[in-house]
């Protein structure tokens, strides 16, 4: 590290890609509590949302944002991405969290990590979050709300986890360019420590898996991970720093918020360094972030079209009926598979144990929202992936001769 570049205080914000903008919303704003900040659109896609999700005020280290194109198939986790994206909550809050995740149902797991508890669970688009329990109190500001006390809330990031091959040049690449400090060793976990101990966000683990498959990007995976720097003066001292470094680096863009550089370190992790300011408030009020749909300027003309063909963006809707048409022109035959909304009817709700493409959270959300509004509810499950079997007919036929038309829905 030389002297006229400012130490890296901690991460600035991570993008994740989504398979759905409502979907998305929804649970990040009504299941984990976190503050829409920022609703905009990708800058090279202007039909597809940016959404930033982060604390009140949209502090740099709480910002996680999505990509969220609709119907993105899933990705998978492997070498060369970030993993896991963990958020930090007090030490004393893990069991409400873990008791509030298992009435929405969502699995989650937990585990201690270098003394502290982690609670793991998935987004509804696949995507693995931690929230760790933490005694240190980072310096930002907790957005309480939908029954979460401030007291609970979620205070940014607590870290980041990178899964690589080989972790020895992605080592040196952290140390020796970025700066971070090594703070211990797991397993085969190794934790790095940024500069700021009080900033959100401010650790940066690497796990080595010598035999992980290469990571594939889509839905439910992380994009990229975003570093903090001061201003434009440093970022431009660190772009020289690690063009000198040998890395092909991008030039500055401008993305309204703040400005980037991107790079890939050796374990083939994006990684993007960003501005603090402007910040979120460049273009709205600290209270009225995100409640309006913010656009570049250069898209500004484009304003109405662009409104037209962006998805519906509803956090109260549970669910979405999508309709997609066969890809084949051979195809003759379209069963489209509705489910109803309660009162007297009765349900029939068939689910794959290995279905990738509906999250079983979503699955048992139909099921007890339908169920807390009065249906009766069949729900088969079958050793099977998305796809339509017979046994799914078959299974949807014997229920089927025993209901009045009026009376009965099906959804597989």
């Amino acid at each position: 590290m030389n002297e006229t570049t400012r130490p890296i205080p901690g991460i600035h914000h991570i993008t994740a890609i989504a398979s759905s903008a409502a979907e998305n919303l929804r649970f990040y704003t009504k299941v984990l509590g976190l503050r829409l900040v920022k609703k905009t659109v990708n800058f090279d896609d202007p039909y597809t949302y940016h959404l930033y999700f982060g604390d009140r005020a949209g502090t740099p280290g709480t910002i996680l944002t999505f990509f969220p194109w609709e119907s993105m198939p899933p990705g998978k986790d492997g070498a060369g991405a970030v993993t896991a994206v963990a958020f930090a909550v007090p030490n004393a809050s893990v069991p409400f969290w873990s008791e509030r995740l298992e009435h929405r149902g969502i699995e989650t797991s937990t585990e201690i990590r270098f003394e502290a508890p982690v609670l793991r669970l998935k987004d509804p688009h696949g995507l693995s979050l931690e929230l760790v329990g933490t005694k240190r109190k980072a310096a930002v500001a907790p957005w309480a709300a939908d029954g979460i006390p401030a007291r609970h809330a979620i205070s940014g990031f607590h870290s980041a986890t990178a899964m690589v091959h080989d972790a020895r040049q992605p080592r040196r690449a952290l140390e020796t360019l970025l700066g971070l400090q090594l703070l211990g060793l797991e397993g085969n976990r190794i934790r790095f420590a940024m500069a700021d101990p009080s900033a959100a966000g401010s650790y940066y683990d690497l796990v080595e898996d010598r035999s992980a498959h290469p990571a594939r990007q889509g839905g439910g995976t992380v994009h990229h991970i975003a570093f903090r720097t001061q201003d434009d003066r440093d970022q431009k001292r660190w772009r020289e720093r690690i063009v000198n470094f040998g890395f092909d680096v991008t030039p500055v863009i401008d993305r309204n918020y703040f400005h980037s550089i991107y790079f890939r370190e050796p374990g083939g992790v994006l990684f993007e360094i960003a501005t603090d300011p402007p910040g979120f408030t460049v273009d709205e009020t600290e209270s009225s972030l995100g409640s309006k749909l913010k656009l570049p300027k250069r898209y500004e003309a484009r304003r109405s079209e662009i409104e037209k063909r962006l998805p519906p963006l509803n956090a109260d809707a549970d669910f979405r009926h999508l309709f997609v048409a066969p890809e084949s022109a051979e195809a003759v035959r379209t069963l489209v598979a509705l489910h109803g909304t309660g009162g007297d009817e009765k349900d029939l709700v068939t689910r794959g144990k290995f279905d990738d493409v509906i999250p079983a959270e979503s699955s048992e959300r139909l099921i007890r929202a339908l169920d807390s509004a009065g249906a009766q509810v069949t729900e088969v499950v079958l050793d099977a992936d998305h796809r339509l079997t017979a046994e799914d007919v078959e299974v949807a036929g014997k229920w089927w001769a025993n209901c009045t038309v009026d009376q009965c829905a099906v959804s597989f």
